[in-house]
């Protein structure tokens, strides 16, 4: 059968994906190992993240600037205060660097942000899901596979010294990959009259003491 062959052929390439450190602020690691040499190509993975996580645009910008990563962020204004149920989705494209310990390996860290969700009626946590990242190539004088690769429509640079447009090309036959869950704590409805209660007297304190120092200590004419 020829798409058992195609299949085959191409389903060397994998992906995976990790959160690390724990909390709201984590670095997401993706990994890829392609199925064929790409020699002389860029490899990227462009990922949807879903409106309860987020890149900040400003601290990306500052990596950048350091050469600490490289990557596109669609739309590339955000607002990072936003609770998740006002958010939008994001897409990241983030460029991977070639792992000197392997040939075919690619990787690349980014620090990505959880955002605050609604109090919950009895869970303690609410689940992000992070879909499986799409493999991206561009190559500019290497031929990939037809039956592997198709062309893609991505609004990013193939590199730093390349900023015009470029064919970038995504794996047409990927393996099935698990997605990746990110808990994220939330309030209990509950609570929300004890919490509003805490917040108005812990207010009115911090008012009376500013109020209170700057009769005590400030100089009117």
């Amino acid at each position: 059968c020829v798409t058992s062959d195609v299949q085959a052929a191409c389903r060397g390439t994998t992906v995976t994906q990790e959160l690390l450190k724990e909390g709201f602020h984590r670095d997401l690691l993706v990994k890829v190992e392609l199925g064929e040499d790409a020699e002389g190509c860029a490899v990227a993975a462009r990922t949807r993240l879903p409106p309860g996580i987020y890149v900040d645009p400003y601290e990306l910008a500052t990596l950048q600037q350091q050469n600490l990563t490289k990557a596109v962020l669609i739309p590339d204004v955000t607002d990072v205060e936003a609770p998740e149920y006002l958010a939008t989705a994001l897409v990241l494209v983030l460029s991977l660097e070639l792992d000197p310990r392997c040939s075919r390996c690619f990787r690349a860290a980014v620090p990505v942000h959880a955002r605050y969700h609604r109090p919950a009626e009895e869970s303690r946590h609410a689940v992000v899901v992070l879909e499986s990242p799409e493999v991206l190539l561009c190559c500019c004088h290497s031929h990939l596979a037809a039956e592997c690769w198709e062309p893609a429509e991505v609004g990013a640079p193939c590199s730093a010294e390349n900023v015009g447009p470029c064919q970038w090309h995504s794996a047409t036959h990927r393996p099935a990959r698990e997605e990746l869950m990110l808990e994220v704590p939330v309030g209990l409805r509950e609570h929300s009259s004890l919490v509003c209660a805490l917040t108005l007297l812990t207010t009115l304190l911090c008012a009376s003491l500013i109020l209170a120092a700057t009769c005590r200590h400030g100089h009117f004419s």
